[in-house]
């Protein structure tokens, strides 16, 4: 098994991003009965934390894939777990607010994190090392090593566009909601699409 490298990992978080957008959505669906796009980002379908949550598993899972289920499930509860309670802390430093608060939830810590979604990074940490991870890496290394490697560079621009100008979105949604009129085109354009509705809806009404 060859070392993972950055561009394994860059992709591994990608994918990771996409799939717990879906998953998320699936979840919405089932038990919202609505689809909540639970987005990290404004454009696109990145839920960060599940990226994240994929890149770090990986990292702590690998070398015990082949070991007892059990093992599995208790390093996928404790690394999941710490992932997003310092997503969330890191969440609610930078931009003030945090996308979930699991405070009504049995055996919480500070809203962040909880039992019951602790046991499910466990679970989702078994079918990923033992199932996805696998099918994962073989989509990685049938890329082409120069045009992943533009890939990259391309989507990297993307993300940190998209990263400033879902802050942008954040910070007028907030304005507007204050009453505050927009000075510009600009701003009208934000106020009409990317507004307090649409933020709610990604950030669970917890954004404010």
């Amino acid at each position: 098994m060859r070392k993972l490298k950055f561009y394994d990992y860059f992709y591994m978080f990608l994918i990771g991003s996409v799939f717990g957008w879906i998953l998320e959505g699936i979840g919405s669906i089932v038990i919202d009965h609505m689809l909540i796009n639970h987005s990290a980002l404004v454009i696109g379908p990145f839920n960060a934390i599940y990226g994240v949550g994929a890149c770090v598993l990986t990292a702590a899972l690998l070398k015990f894939k082949d070991k007892n289920i059990f093992i599995l499930f208790i390093i996928g509860f404790i690394g999941g777990s710490l992932v997003e309670y310092f997503m969330s802390w890191g969440m609610e430093l930078v931009l003030g607010f945090t996308a979930w608060n699991y405070s009504k939830f049995f055996l919480n810590i500070n809203g962040r994190i909880c039992l019951a979604y602790s046991c499910i990074w466990g679970v989702l940490s078994i079918v990923w090392i033992k199932y996805l991870y696998p099918l994962m890496q073989k989509l990685i290394d049938k890329i082409n090593p120069k045009v992943g490697q533009k890939l990259i560079v391309y989507i990297s621009i993307f993300l940190v566009f998209d990263a400033l100008f879902t802050a942008q979105c954040i910070v007028r949604a907030k304005a507007c909601d204050k009453g505050i009129a927009p000075q510009n085109g600009y701003e009208r354009f934000l106020d009409n699409t990317f507004n307090s509705a649409y933020l709610k809806n990604m950030f669970s009404n917890h954004w404010e």
